[in-house]
């Protein structure tokens, strides 16, 4: 997904505009979760970029997209650019737990 979102209409109260947008990315993550793994895969990754437009654009986490959002309506932007590239990916082991000996 590489869009750029207006945030501008007549009608519509920029607050839904930007939960249309929040909603927008949800559903786009969710549909690419849902394809299959390629051979040797166990999760899907995603390289996000975001920015006021394509040239101001910083690379993001996932995670970082909400927060890069709300910023944006907190800035008053009337169009702001998001990318997001889905990647095959390897979780990361769990950690070892190490067991606690108690004195008795």
């Amino acid at each position: 997904m590489k869009k750029t979102f207006k945030l501008t209409h007549p009608k519509t109260k920029y607050a839904r505009l930007v939960d249309a947008v929040r909603s927008d990315i949800k559903r786009y993550l969710k549909r690419e979760r849902k394809k299959t793994l390629p051979e040797g895969f166990d999760t899907w990754d995603f390289d996000c970029k975001f920015g006021a437009n394509i040239d101001e654009a910083k690379v993001l986490d996932v995670s970082e997209l909400s927060q890069a959002i709300h910023e944006a309506e907190t800035q008053g932007l009337e169009s702001f650019y998001v990318e997001i590239l889905a990647k095959a990916g390897h979780r990361p082991p769990k950690p070892v737990a190490k067991e606690v000996e108690h004195e008795t």
